[in-house]
C-alpha cells in the first residue's frame, strides 16, 4: 500500500447550527452565510469518488488528536476554552470569521488527529502519500489564538510529530492563497523544520513579507501578486523548492489550499487546476529523492466548491499517481 485517503463525516458538523448528530449538507433557512461551509467536504470527497484511478484509493476514518498533544503546540488554557461543549444551535464567535457550533470540538480533534496520524502511518511505512480531508483548515491557528476559520496548527502538529518519531528535518509547503501566519509562528523557533508559503499580497492577514524568515533562517515566504497565473506561480515556488532539495528532508508536509484557483471568491490569483498539478508534481519529486515518497498533504482552504471538487482531484492525482 502506497496511498491513503484519511476523512471523517463528523467534519461536516462543524458550522451546522441545526440539531442532531448527523452531518447534513443542506443548507439551512436563508442558505449559507460563510465560506468554510459543511459542504466543501462533499465537494472534495465526491470530487475525488468521481475520478476512476482515485476511487479505489484506501479510505481511513481519521482518529481524534490527544487533547494533550495539541497543548504542545497550543497554550492548555487555550486548548480547553476550544475543546469546551456548544449547545446545539448555537455559535460561539471568536472574530468575524471564525466561530463554533455544537459539532466544531470534535471536528478539530479530527481535524488535527488526520494530520497526525497520517504521518505517524507515513513515518511506521504503513504507506507513502496521504491526502487529509478533514476541516475546519489550521494553518491560521496561533498558539493561543483561533483565527481565519482555524483552531489548531494541524500541519505544525504533523511536523513536530515527524520529528518526535526520528524524523531529522521536515518540510513544510503552503501554497494556501492566504499566508500560513499560525503554522509560522509555531514552527518559527524550530531549526528542524523548514516552512515555506506562497500567499497573495496584499491580502488578509497581511503577514508574510520575505523579510519574515524565522529564528533559525526556516521561513520562506513566497509573495505572490494578484492576477498572477499558473506558469508564473509554479515558477515562483522554484527557489523554494531548490532549498527543500538541499534540505533533505525525511518527511513534506502540504498545508494544500485551493483559494488561489482563478474562481475563488476570496483572493484574485489565476491559478487553474492544471497549476496545483504542476506543482504537486514537483513536490512529489523532491519526496521520491529525499523522504523515501513520503508526503502528508492536509487540506486548508477553497472555497468555490466546483474549483475546490476540481482543484482536489487534480492534487490528490499528482500526489497519488505523479512523477
Amino acid at each position: 500500500m502506497t496511498n491513503m485517503i484519511l476523512t471523517h463525516d463528523d467534519c461536516r458538523r462543524h458550522g451546522d447550527r441545526r440539531s442532531g448528530t448527523a452531518a447534513n449538507d443542506d443548507p439551512p433557512p436563508g442558505g449559507f452565510t460563510h465560506p468554510e461551509q459543511p459542504p466543501r467536504l462533499r465537494a472534495v470527497l465526491d470530487g475525488l469518488s468521481a475520478t476512476s484511478s482515485l476511487a479505489t484509493i484506501e479510505r481511513r476514518e481519521a482518529r481524534e488528536a490527544d487533547p494533550d498533544r495539541l497543548k504542545t503546540l497550543h497554550g492548555s488554557a487555550y486548548v480547553d476554552a476550544m475543546l469546551a461543549p456548544v449547545l446545539e444551535g448555537e455559535i460561539d464567535w471568536f472574530d468575524a470569521d471564525t466561530a463554533r457550533t455544537a459539532g466544531s470540538p470534535r471536528a478539530a480533534l479530527l481535524a488535527a488527529g488526520g494530520a497526525i496520524e497520517a504521518t505517524e502511518l507515513a513515518m511506521n511505512g504503513s504507506a507513502q502519500r496521504f491526502f487529509v480531508a478533514t476541516r475546519p483548515p489550521g494553518h491560521h491557528a496561533e498558539a493561543h489564538k483561533a483565527m481565519g476559520f482555524c483552531f489548531f496548527g494541524n500541519v505544525a502538529l504533523a511536523a513536530e510529530r515527524a520529528l518526535e518519531l526520528g524524523a531529522s528535518k521536515v518540510a513544510v509547503l503552503d501554497f494556501d492563497v492566504h499566508h500560513g501566519n499560525g503554522t509560522q509562528a509555531l514552527l518559527w523557533d524550530n531549526p528542524d523544520c523548514l516552512f515555506v508559503t506562497s500567499q497573495q499580497m496584499p491580502l488578509w492577514p497581511g503577514t508574510g513579507t520575505v523579510e519574515e524568515r524565522g529564528a533559525h533562517d526556516n521561513v520562506i515566504n513566497i509573495p505572490i501578486d494578484p492576477g498572477t497565473a499558473s506558469a508564473a506561480f509554479t515558477e515562483a515556488w522554484k527557489p523554494a523548492l531548490d532549498r527543500v532539495d538541499r534540505l533533505q528532508p525525511d518527511l513534506i508536509v502540504i498545508s494544500a489550499g485551493f483559494d488561489a484557483h482563478a474562481d475563488d471568491p476570496l483572493a484574485q490569483l489565476m491559478v487553474d487546476e492544471g497549476g496545483f498539478a504542476d506543482l504537486t508534481n514537483q513536490i512529489v519529486a523532491l519526496a521520491k529523492t529525499h523522504s523515501s515518497g513520503r508526503v502528508v498533504s492536509v487540506l486548508e482552504g477553497g472555497y468555490d466548491l466546483p474549483a475546490l471538487s476540481r482543484s482536489v482531484t487534480a492534487h490528490a492525482t499528482a500526489l497519488f499517481e505523479g512523477v
